[in-house]
């Protein structure tokens, strides 16, 4: 059963490719269809033409045949009749000019010596009267024309082509020079009627087998020139999920040839380009770990003396100079600057390169909040809006920076009160997967022109102000600590004045950190 679905999966996978490749906006299909349109069109026109020459040629060399030999028989028998003949005579005539090599049907129409109007006819085909002669042809041939220099005979020989029951005839008719008997002919055209169907089957059939072999032709084109365009656009897509070593096989001196000589030349300088840029981008980073790591051991040191320095300022023995006080609360300052600065390049440095790994524990999303806030002597100027019970699989360490970073900014760029506002939203892992955290200041606001900016790297809003209290790295750390989570930090304008930062974070976080463990095992 296993091996019987098996090969319907692989038949309908093949199925569906052949089908994807056969879409109607490809360049197979499209090709194929143009070449179908020009084959179809150059055959039907040549069929068309071709059928009518032949149907003109077979008619008219058939109906010249058939008038020569009636007119030639109305002059040898029809005009050697009395001018009022009996119907014997006629019979007799008819049935001698229906035996000419032609042999087609006659009636004579004359009147006899007491002026009454008499027929007869060569007893062919159903008995041919009168009434099968069209009337426009009869009034046609009755009509007496003027002899003069331009007309020789008073009586001309007219004809018309008529269909019955499908059957196409030939009708014609006309009188003997002193305006005697009139004779009419009838000759079937059934024949040439079916060497034209014979012709037009043949022509039809040669068409359909044009417009296959121009498929197959346009088949073969399409794969000749397409193939090689085909492997460009899979060279294209691998060279594009990363595998700059992809290259193609040249060959030949056309056009094709020299887009892929195109191509090699272009990933082999992307491949350089890309190599150097990475060489150079591991060097910066470990310059910068480098740099971080050196700069921790006389920073422990330094951070040791500010403290004894801090102590002397803040003993009320008055120990300190009050010309050197200044100078030591810059010091102290800038040493914990320094020190912030510090460990957030060593924070940047692991994100940058890979390390950074989530600890990850069940924590109540409130309490966190209230213990970062707690821990900052931030309790009189934050206002929370968070129930408890909310729990999430998280890093309690890493949740902690970000709110750090999110609260304290709002403090710092917006003003207090700043609100606080937990929720859960529903997601793709069902209702409430995520905990999503606001955080509102009652500020100005962000400037559009700095929005885009505001989580990127060293990046401060004025540029007149360089020098200011932060690295420009905090909200960058925020928001690579919420992708490490697998969430997302935004930043917008509140309607009602002031910004709002939102916080979205996955309930459970153990899946994402095994997934992206597997990625690094593979």
């Amino acid at each position: 059963m296993t091996q019987a679905q098996g090969g319907v999966r692989g038949w309908a996978a093949a199925r569906k490719g052949h089908l994807s490749r056969l879409r109607f906006t490809s360049l197979r299909l499209r090709l194929v269809v143009v070449f179908g349109l020009v084959a179809l069109t150059a055959a039907v026109s040549a069929s068309g033409i071709a059928y009518w020459l032949n149907r003109e040629a077979v008619l008219t060399r058939t109906q010249d045949a058939v008038l020569r030999d009636f007119q030639q028989e109305m002059q040898n028998r029809a005009g050697l009749l009395r001018t009022h003949p009996e119907q014997y005579e006629l019979q007799r005539v008819a049935g001698e000019m229906a035996t000419s090599s032609q042999r087609f049907s006659v009636l004579l129409v004359a009147r006899n010596a007491d002026g009454a109007d008499i027929s007869a006819n060569s007893g062919a085909l159903n008995g041919f009267s009168l009434q099968d002669v069209p009337k426009s042809l009869r009034t046609a041939v009755d009509e007496e024309q003027k002899v003069d220099s331009h007309n020789e005979y008073a009586y001309h020989l007219y004809w018309q082509r008529v269909v019955e029951d499908g059957t196409p005839y030939l009708v014609a008719g006309t009188r003997v020079i002193n305006g005697g008997t009139t004779g009419y002919m009838l000759k079937s055209l059934e024949p040439e009627a079916k060497d034209l169907n014979s012709l037009a089957w043949s022509l039809g059939i040669a068409t359909g087998l044009a417009l296959i072999g121009s498929a197959l032709l346009a088949q073969a084109a399409a794969t000749t020139v397409l193939k090689p365009v085909h492997r460009l656009g899979v060279a294209a897509r691998r060279l594009g999920e990363g595998r700059l070593d992809t290259r193609l096989r040249v060959s030949g001196t056309d056009e094709l040839a020299d887009l892929s000589r195109t191509f090699n030349n272009a990933a082999e300088a992307l491949e350089k380009r890309v190599a150097d840029m990475a060489a150079r981008d591991e060097a910066s980073r470990r310059f910068v770990a480098d740099m971080s790591h050196e700069l921790r051991t006389p920073l422990t040191a330094i951070t040791a003396v500010t403290e004894v320095l801090e102590e002397e300022l803040e003993a009320e023995s008055g120990s300190m100079d009050p010309m050197i006080e200044p100078a030591v609360r810059l010091v102290v300052s800038e040493t914990r600057r320094l020190n912030d600065l510090v460990e957030n390049l060593m924070e940047v440095t692991r994100f940058d390169a890979g390390t950074a790994r989530l600890v990850l524990d069940d924590v109540d999303v409130a309490d966190q909040i209230t213990a970062c806030i707690d821990a900052r002597a931030w309790l009189d100027a934050v206002d929370l809006d968070a129930e408890r019970g909310i729990h999430a699989r998280l890093d309690p360490r890493r949740l902690d920076v970000i709110l750090a970073n999110l609260i304290g900014n709002a403090l710092k760029h917006g003003g207090s009160p700043v609100r606080v506002a937990v929720r859960t939203s529903d997601a793709e892992g069902g209702e409430g997967a995520e905990v999503v955290i606001e955080v509102r200041d009652h500020g100005p606001g962000i400037p559009a022109d700095v929005l885009p900016h505001v989580f990127d790297r060293f990046y401060k809003a004025s540029a007149s102000r360089p020098r200011s209290e932060g690295s420009g790295l905090g909200l960058s750390i925020a928001l690579e600590n919420a992708h490490i989570h697998g969430g997302e930090i935004t930043a917008a304008n509140s309607p009602e004045g002031g910004a709002v930062f939102t916080l979205r974070l996955p309930r459970d976080a153990s899946e994402l950190a095994q997934e992206g463990e597997g990625k690094k095992s593979s």
